[in-house]
C-alpha cells in the first residue's frame, strides 16, 4: 500500500465484513475533525457490588488486606489490595469519609441503584429514582458523538427497583438497559449497515408519529390514573424521539475506524480475564474514536448472583458475592481482599492505556482529560458508608492526583463499621460524621464544563479536589 496516495484524513480506514479497521492513530487526523480545536472531555464510572475488605486493625489481615491505605494525604501506604495501582500514584486520588444520606441506613444488597443519583431509593416500599451523573453529563457532551454515552455491565438490561444492573437512569429516573456482551457493544459502536439504515429510520420515524397522534386522541378518554400512565409512556416515547433525532443526525456520518487486534468479543463472563479486558478495550476505543464522551461499567449487581458472581474465577476463586460472607473462614480476608485487588489491577490497566495514547490535538494524554472513578456504595460488609471509590486522570480538568484524601469526622482510621461480617452490623450506629458523595459530584460535572452549583438536592463542591 502507498500511504502517499492516500489522503490522511480522521476518517482513513480500510473496510472489509461490515468492520473499519484503523490505520494507526497520526496526530494529524485531528485536522479534520469538526471538534479539532477542543480536547474532549471524558467520564468513566465503574461500580462493583459488595462492598470490600475491612478487617478490625487487631486482625492479622488488616496489614495486607484492607482496601483503604494507611497514611496521610501524600505520604500514604497501599496495601496489597490498591499496590497494582503502585504505578499509577501520580495519576489517581483515593477518597474516604463520603457516602449518600438518603440511603446510609440501607441494607448494601438495596443500594447501588443510588451510586450515580444519590436519590432516595430506600429499602423497600415505593421507589423513584432520579438522574445518574453519568446522563448529566451526557445531556451536555452528547451532541458532539455519535452515541450520547455507553452503558455496560456484565448482567446486563435494567435489573429491578433495588436490584439494577445499570448504574444509569434518565431525568425521569428511569434505568437505560445496559449491554453485556462484548459482540452486540462493538456492533453498536463500529459496524452499521449504511445501504438500508436511512429506510429503516425513515420507518421509524413514521411509526413514531403515528403512535404519538394516537396516544394524543386516547388521552382525552382516560382516568386521572391512566393519564399518570400514559405521561410515563410518552416519557418514554420522548426518549425514542431524541434518539432517532440523533441517529438522523448521524446517519451519514462514516463509522469511527478502530484496532480490533486486543478484542475478544465472544468473550463470556465465566473467560473472565478476556472478558474484564475487552469490556474495557471497548470503553477505550469508544473515547479513542470519540464515538462517545460519556461510558459506565457495572460489575455486577447487588443481592444475587448471576454472570458477575464468575468474574473471581480470573482469580481461581468461588462466587464473587459469596467472598463477602466468608471472610471469617481461613483466608477469607484475602480472597476478598485478592478479589479487590484483580478488580483494581484491571481500572488501571485502561487507565494506562489512556495514559499511553496522546491527545490528537495535542493537548496531553487521554487520561489527562478524562475523569475515571471505580467504587462501590458499600463498605464493609453490606453497610452504605465510607462508599470505597479511587478516581484515575483528569489532569488538565482541574483535578490534582497523588493524594489520598480523607472526609468527615471521626473514622480517620477506617475502623468505624470495620470487621462487620454479619447482617447485624450494618444496622449498627456508626457515630461517625461522612460529607455528601453528591458534593463530589458537583465538583466532576463543573470541571467537565457543566453549569451547576447542585446535585440531587446537595449544593456546593468538595473542598481539595
Amino acid at each position: 500500500m502507498n500511504n502517499k496516495s492516500v489522503p490522511l484524513s480522521r476518517r482513513t480506514f480500510l473496510c472489509g465484513t461490515g468492520v473499519a479497521l484503523a490505520l494507526p492513530w497520526f496526530e494529524t487526523f485531528a485536522a479534520d475533525s469538526p471538534f479539532s480545536d477542543e480536547t474532549p472531555k471524558r467520564f468513566v464510572s465503574v461500580y462493583h457490588p459488595d462492598g470490600v475488605g475491612l478487617p478490625l486493625n487487631s486482625d492479622p489481615a488488616w496489614k495486607d488486606w484492607s482496601w483503604f491505605p494507611r497514611g496521610g494525604e501524600r505520604d500514604f501506604e497501599l496495601t496489597k489490595v490498591l499496590d497494582v495501582l503502585e504505578p499509577l500514584r501520580s495519576d489517581i486520588t483515593i477518597y474516604s469519609g463520603l457516602s449518600h444520606p438518603a440511603v446510609r441506613k440501607v441494607h448494601g444488597h438495596s443500594n447501588a441503584d443510588q451510586y450515580l443519583t444519590g436519590a432516595a431509593t430506600g429499602g423497600h416500599g415505593p421507589y423513584k429514582n432520579s438522574i445518574s451523573l453519568d446522563q448529566v453529563y451526557a445531556e451536555h457532551a452528547g451532541e458532539f458523538t455519535r452515541h450520547s454515552s455507553l452503558v455496560m455491565s456484565t448482567n446486563g438490561g435494567i435489573g429491578g427497583p433495588r436490584g439494577a444492573q445499570t448504574q444509569s437512569f434518565n431525568r425521569e429516573g428511569r434505568p437505560i438497559p445496559a449491554m453485556n456482551k462484548p459482540k452486540q457493544i462493538f456492533e453498536t459502536l463500529f459496524v452499521t449497515s449504511s445501504k438500508d439504515a436511512a429506510a429503516r429510520l425513515a420507518r421509524s420515524k413514521s411509526a413514531l408519529d403515528l403512535l404519538i397522534d394516537n396516544t394524543r386522541s386516547l388521552g382525552r378518554q382516560l382516568s386521572r390514573h391512566d393519564h399518570e400512565t400514559l405521561k410515563q409512556y410518552l416519557d418514554a416515547v420522548r426518549d425514542t424521539e431524541m434518539k432517532l433525532a440523533k441517529a438522523q443526525k448521524w446517519i451519514d456520518t462514516p463509522i469511527s475506524e478502530v484496532d480490533t487486534r486486543n478484542l475478544h468479543l465472544d468473550a463470556e463472563p465465566k473467560e473472565a480475564r478476556l472478558y474484564f479486558q475487552t469490556m474495557y478495550e471497548l470503553i477505550y476505543l469508544a473515547f479513542l474514536s470519540d464515538s462517545t464522551r460519556v461510558a459506565t461499567f457495572q460489575l455486577g449487581r447487588e443481592n444475587g448472583e448471576g454472570p458477575h458472581d464468575l468474574l473471581s474465577m480470573a482469580v481461581g476463586l468461588g462466587g464473587a458475592h459469596g467472598l463477602t460472607h466468608a471472610v471469617k473462614k481461613p483466608d477469607g480476608w484475602k480472597n476478598l481482599g485478592t478479589y479487590n485487588r484483580y478488580q483494581a489491577e484491571e481500572f488501571g490497566r485502561i487507565a494506562q492505556r489512556l495514559k499511553d495514547t496522546p491527545e490528537p490535538t495535542g493537548n496531553g494524554n487521554m487520561l489527562d482529560n478524562t475523569f475515571t472513578m471505580h467504587g462501590s456504595a458499600s463498605s464493609s460488609f453490606h453497610l452504605s458508608r465510607n462508599y470505597p471509590i479511587v478516581s484515575a486522570g483528569g489532569k488538565n480538568l482541574g483535578f490534582t492526583n497523588g493524594r489520598y484524601l480523607k472526609f468527615g469526622k471521626g473514622n480517620e482510621d477506617n475502623q468505624a463499621g470495620a470487621g462487620i461480617v454479619t447482617d447485624a452490623g450494618w444496622r449498627g450506629k456508626i457515630e461517625a460524621e461522612e460529607l455528601p458523595l453528591a458534593q463530589l459530584f458537583v465538583t466532576i460535572l463543573q470541571r467537565l464544563g457543566v453549569e451547576t452549583d447542585s446535585f440531587a438536592g446537595y449544593t456546593g463542591t468538595l473542598n481539595r479536589v
